[in-house]
């Protein structure tokens, strides 16, 4: 019999960040499939939907904290077992791209993580990535289907301008290779001047930076450090201290993805920035926040783009033509 099939949204979440999942089901108003999930003894995963997903527009979250490993390859195989199962499409959500900056060679016999993970998820059965804030755009063209490539930018940026309206502002690159990403900022905030941090190398002292020095105006305004993701917090924590150093009102530090390894938090408390600001695209725990640590939700923009997704609408739209 003729017919038009009924379209049926599913949400999965893995297990390195429930909370998050859970977040996205409420703005979306469904709930999050049931699954068996464990680890075996040798620390293999297994993994069991409790439902019948055949047919179903798949929506897959996990979030790439540590251990990364572990929390890829459990995605991976929930990939799988909706392929298996005869799920109709299966989209992929990373808030946090696993191996990011592993995007090329910078010498021989190196490899390229990022388009690894990207050929895994394909062949696993994904038919579309939805990531936030990749470390290069050109991450988008390693996988052979549809990528959506959200900006965590708007949602920061809304936050810096409620809560510094009529401040001086100077929007900051902790480093040269991040100034486009400051003059989206700076229009984002009405055409706030930028400046970046110049590091200068002794190529006798390989992996060393000898001395930084700050170009463009910052003295006696209000420095916004933009950055992509915060790691172990050593080249943005020198960026706070080289703008105050060079007489900058008040520094905050504004970034997508708070990895935060090792001594990260306490470099970062240390700094002497005014505010550190982060989306929870990763689980940020208590024992790694602070006083003056601002975290954003990061799951009303994930829902609304799971939404557009599965309506057929645009993602783009989200983000005034320009994601």
């Amino acid at each position: 019999m003729p017919g038009t099939p009924k379209k049926n949204l599913m949400l999965f979440g893995g297990r390195a960040y429930p909370e998050l999942t859970e977040e996205v089901s409420k703005h979306l108003n469904v709930t999050v499939t049931p699954q068996q999930a464990y680890d075996f003894a040798n620390g293999e995963i297994f993994v069991r939907f409790e439902e019948s997903v055949r047919g179903c527009d798949a929506f897959v979250i996990q979030s790439h904290t540590a251990p990364i490993n572990q929390w890829l390859m459990e995605q991976l195989i929930m990939v799988d077992a909706l392929k298996r199962a005869s799920a109709k499409r299966i989209t992929v959500i990373m808030p946090f791209y696993p191996y990011s900056r592993q995007d090329k060679k910078h010498r021989g016999r190196e490899p390229i993580s990022a388009r690894l993970v990207a050929d895994l998820f394909k062949t696993a059965g994904a038919d579309r990535l939805v990531s936030v804030d990749l470390h290069t755009a050109q991450i988008q063209g390693f996988f052979d289907g549809p990528v959506d490539h959200l900006w965590a930018m708007p949602l920061l940026a809304d936050h810096i301008r409620g809560k510094y309206a009529g401040h001086e502002i100077t929007v900051v690159s902790p480093d040269s290779g991040r100034t486009k990403l400051a003059e989206k900022w700076a229009d984002t905030l009405g055409g706030a001047p930028i400046a970046f941090i110049h590091k200068t190398r002794d190529p006798l002292r390989p992996n060393e930076v000898v001395s930084n020095r700050v170009v463009g105006k910052v003295e006696g305004r209000l420095c916004i450090v933009i950055d992509d993701m915060v790691d172990t917090g050593g080249t943005i924590a020198g960026a706070v201290k080289q703008l105050l150093g060079e007489g900058a009102a008040d520094v905050v530090i504004a970034a997508t993805h708070g990895i935060l390894s090792g001594p990260a938090t306490q470099r970062l408390q240390d700094s002497g920035a005014r505010e550190v600001v982060f989306t929870d695209t990763l689980p940020i725990p208590a024992e790694k926040r602070f006083p003056n640590m601002t975290v954003l939700s990061i799951a009303p923009l994930l829902a609304r783009v799971i939404q557009e997704v599965f309506e057929d609408g645009s993602v783009t739209s989200l983000f005034d033509g320009n994601a």
